[in-house]
């Protein structure tokens, strides 16, 4: 068998697979699927939101969901792991659901569908869309979306960041499919960024400490710079300090104090000489 077969025919069997759990699982909540090829087997993990119903009593009903895929789909010692899902407003196969059981029980289409969407956009999600397609209210079937916030459509990021969910509800006047698209809090998105603001990195008077760097750079005959002194002229924009060299070699920052003027005493001189001079001429 050609390796391109063999991705195709794994791809088959992997959406009958989930097909078929949709159907069997879907009172359960059933909130997709995960497979794992392993040197032990497969590795199959199912969320669901009542884990509970899938496993059964004493584990009969997972045994026997056991047994029907390795007679179905011939898989190697299949190994099923039932997982409760926390937050199911955020899994998108479990809301799609969740709408199509909506319609079906009788839920006009816009007002199930921005039930749900809010629903969504309420639990946090970064963005959603729900797109409901058929004869909704006509003989002619048309599309329906509802949108809110931020959504990926195309590139590497959709596989790694949307999740999708799709289910069906049947009706009188035909089957109508629901495809749900949840983006889901806290990753990354590919286009986003922030801008940085200069003046606001460091506190004070950023064009202060700009100018005084720039002085002590022209002070070096060397053309060398001295990283010590810039790095505490950044550190203490709103004091003025001058850097001194020890003995040692080490700089010393000595702040520089307001010199007082020496009080004149010649005035007081003059003024004694003279009352003496008073004293002589009267005696």
């Amino acid at each position: 068998m050609a390796i391109e077969k063999k991705f195709v025919q794994e791809g088959l069997k992997k959406a009958m697979m989930n097909e078929c759990f949709m159907k069997r699982l879907a009172r359960s909540g059933y909130g997709g699927m995960n497979i794992i090829r392993t040197p032990m087997g497969t590795q199959i993990t199912i969320y669901a939101e009542k884990p509970g119903m899938i496993i059964g009593r004493s584990g009969k009903t997972i045994h026997k969901l056991t047994e029907d895929l390795n007679t179905q789909f011939n898989l190697d010692n299949p190994q099923i792991d039932v997982q409760e899902v926390e937050r199911p407003e955020l899994n998108a196969q479990m809301m799609a659901t969740g709408l199509a059981n909506a319609l079906e029980r009788g839920w006009y289409f816009r007002k199930a569908g921005r039930a749900t969407l809010q629903r969504i956009m309420n639990a946090g999600a970064l963005g959603c869309e729900i797109r409901i397609s058929g004869k909704l209210t006509g003989p002619r079937k048309r599309v329906e979306k509802f949108l809110a916030g931020y959504i990926k459509h195309a590139g590497e990021s959709v596989e790694r960041i949307v999740d999708e969910g799709y289910a069906i509800a049947i009706k009188k006047l035909g089957v109508i499919g629901i495809k749900v698209r949840i983006v889901p809090p806290g990753v990354e998105l590919p286009d986003d960024f922030n801008v940085i603001d200069k003046e606001r990195i460091i506190e004070g008077a950023p064009k202060k400490i700009d100018k005084d760097i720039e002085e002590i750079k022209e002070k070096d005959a060397e053309g060398v710079e001295k990283p010590e002194e810039i790095a505490k002229v950044a550190d203490k924009p709103g004091k003025e300090s001058s850097a001194v060299k020890t003995a040692d070699g080490e700089n010393k920052e000595v702040k520089e104090e307001p010199q007082h003027k020496k009080p004149n005493t010649k005035p007081k001189e003059k003024a004694s000489s003279a009352k003496k001079s008073k004293v002589k001429g009267g005696n």
